[in-house]
């Protein structure tokens, strides 16, 4: 497990977290009730890495 893959996880309302560093990616299920996108890419700049966009697809 990844320092990115234990920070995400570690964060109330995120679940099914994937980094793909090959891809420069990490996916992860969120409850927008407890956490945002936005609160997860402070996570990994607080690690030192680079967040150069943010998308977020709704699942129904």
């Amino acid at each position: 497990m990844t320092k990115i893959q234990k920070a995400v996880e570690n964060q109330d309302g995120v679940s099914n977290v994937k980094v793909l560093f090959n891809a420069g990616k990490v996916r992860a299920d969120i409850d927008e009730s407890k956490t945002s996108a936005d609160k997860l890419s402070a996570v990994i700049t607080d690690l030192g890495y680079e967040v150069l966009k943010t998308k977020v697809k709704e699942i129904a």
